[in-house]
């Protein structure tokens, strides 16, 4: 397992997202050499964890529980067969292009060591917006990019350092339940009565998540064992 790119974006005027400047940061391409990993702070104040990379619109992105995105060269490599066109690593907005690893089959709070110092722990999966179909081009991009419900990973900064393009990644840890990012994606959705299923991540969920789960549950009264 291991990063087969890691790539930052600059901000670029476009016609395609409701950033209030025309902004986005979402056009990441890989970049030789090291790239220093830090927790970038809240969200609304926070960006992104990686050093000179741009998240423009930090009401909905970015931020310390937001502050890396991974996606697997395996999902990219399927929807180019499905696109018919080539996907460059980080076609997706993605900070890290990962090689050998299920990254929507991740557990929630599971953590991954890059490189010699940094340690990563999944949130959540991405929900697709505006601006990512007006970036892929594609008609009907967010619901196809839903219905396909494997949306890659953001992760927090557990141990922060430097990453680059080839270093190994190491599971060094794995929770004890069953809620995948692929089921947490499904949960705020397509299929919201798996919300409470996803109380079993617990705090290491994106907050957004929980919130919406523990509202769910206590609003219908459903078992998180259901």
């Amino acid at each position: 397992m291991k990063l087969l790119s890691v790539n930052i974006g600059r901000p670029k005027a476009v016609p395609y997202t409701d950033q209030p400047e025309g902004l986005t940061g979402i056009d990441k391409r890989p970049v030789d050499g090291p790239v220093r990993v830090a927790a970038p702070g809240p969200k609304g104040v926070g960006g992104s964890g990686l050093a000179g990379d741009a998240v423009c619109e930090t009401r909905h992105h970015g931020g310390d529980d937001q502050a890396v995105y991974a996606v697997a060269r395996e999902d990219l490599d399927a929807w180019e067969r499905e696109l018919g066109r080539p996907l460059a690593n980080g076609a997706f907005g993605e900070n890290l292009t990962t090689e050998g690893i299920d990254v929507s089959g991740a557990l929630i709070g599971e953590r991954w060591g890059i490189g010699e110092e940094v340690v990563l722990e999944v949130t959540s999966g991405r929900i697709p917006c505006r601006t990512f179909q007006g970036h892929m081009g594609e008609q009907g991009w967010v619901k196809r990019f839903t219905q396909r419900g494997a949306p890659g990973a953001y992760l927090r900064v557990i141990r922060p350092g430097e990453i680059r393009a080839g270093d190994p990644v190491r599971i060094v840890h794995r929770p004890d339940h069953e809620v995948t990012v692929a089921l947490q994606f499904r949960a705020v959705t397509t299929e919201r009565t798996l919300l409470p299923r996803l109380l079993a991540a617990g705090e290491a969920l994106h907050p957004e998540a929980l919130a919406e789960a523990r509202q769910w549950t206590e609003k219908y009264g459903v078992s998180s064992a259901s």
